[in-house]
């Protein structure tokens, strides 16, 4: 039998609650499957853990995730530890470490899922984002002058190599090739005009190679709006790190809400894991309470066994949050229902 070795870190808020119903489904749907398994090894690291130590994982704590197949991620986030602290100490630190260039996360409306938009359906909102996910305008560039003066002076760089970009593009194109899908392209080239005239200009010179794919290129503002106004026109978008971090929040909002959002961290050349998330954040105001959607986190779950060469097993998950989110029966708060948290990960890997 085919073993994986997970690393799982829980992290904060929510991030141990929805973290356990996401490996409850992965052992359900091993133990249906009988031609896998998973090894799961946990990471106490956190904001909890850097209070206690000053650091959110330790000096090693690269080297030890490096010999796992994959790691599933909770959340990162704490009121007493400052975001950009706890952000770069884990999360992006993991991101850049594993070279996991490939953000994907979908957008997809699930039959069930509540929907903020009059009229739309399941096959309106159907997309996939990939997100650039190691540079652009999170590199942590940049230069503070003169603190605490007068003549204060922040400086924060967007770092956009060729590599870095090619190979998101390329990425992404190829998706959209082997899923028949349109290829849209997110800029802000009227106004940046270092980093999205560059971008731009790659976008069509990697289309050369790619001549059978439809595609589009929008600025990120009107992006938006047809987001919500004509969300069937988007099938795969590739965007920034920052563009892309923004758009698929908005994705989730019509797309059923926060915990219906899941995401992917991947190294498409498997030389480093992968990691799997939730992008909801560590809610910190109901952590604990057994009221938080671990859908998110199953659909990423999800991912992480498409990732592995389980595609349908994958698809059987998904097909089991869609009877859940139809029958609205055994639902969470934000989605009307009572259940708690354990609740929804018993149904779910019971129809496994």
């Amino acid at each position: 039998m085919e073993k994986h070795r997970i690393a799982v870190i829980c992290g904060d808020g929510i991030g141990p609650e929805v973290v356990a119903e996401g490996v409850k489904v992965l052992e359900a749907s091993a133990a249906r499957s009988g031609s896998f398994g998973f090894e799961f090894t946990y990471f106490p690291w956190g904001c909890d853990y850097y209070l206690r130590t000053g650091v959110m994982m330790p000096e090693d704590g690269i080297e030890q995730l490096s010999g796992f197949d994959a790691i599933l991620l909770g959340a990162v986030g704490d009121p007493r530890v400052p975001d950009h602290i706890s952000l770069r100490g884990l999360l992006i630190a993991i991101r850049k470490s594993f070279d996991q260039y490939i953000n994907l996360r979908p957008v997809k409306l699930l039959e069930g899922a509540p929907c903020p938009l009059k009229d739309r359906t399941p096959a309106d909102i159907d997309m996939i984002f990939v997100r650039e996910n190691t540079e652009g305008e999170y590199s942590g560039c940049g230069a503070w002058l003169y603190k605490d003066s007068p003549e204060e002076v922040v400086i924060q760089d967007a770092v956009f190599s060729r590599k870095g970009t090619e190979r998101v593009m390329r990425y992404a194109y190829g998706l959209a090739r082997s899923t028949g899908k349109p290829l849209t392209s997110i800029s802000k080239g009227n106004a940046l005009n270092y980093s999205m005239v560059f971008w731009d200009q790659i976008f069509r010179e990697v289309g050369r190679e790619f001549p059978d794919v439809r595609t589009n290129t929008l600025l990120v503002d009107a992006a938006s709006m047809f987001m919500v106004k004509a969300p069937e026109r988007f099938g795969v978008v590739v965007a920034s790190n920052l563009f892309g971090d923004i758009l698929t929040d908005l994705g989730a909002a019509i797309a059923g809400g926060m915990g219906l959002a899941a995401g992917a961290n991947i190294n498409p050349e498997r030389r480093y894991p992968s990691m799997f998330e939730p992008i909801h954040g560590s809610a910190p105001d109901i952590a604990g309470k057994q009221i938080a959607n671990p859908m998110a986190t199953i659909w990423s779950a999800a991912q992480l066994l498409e990732f592995l060469g389980h595609a349908d097993e994958a698809s059987r998950v998904l097909s089991a949050m869609g009877g859940v989110l139809k029958e609205k029966r055994v639902v969470t708060p934000d989605l009307g229902g009572t259940a708690r948290t354990r609740d929804v990960g018993d149904e779910i890997a019971s129809r496994l």
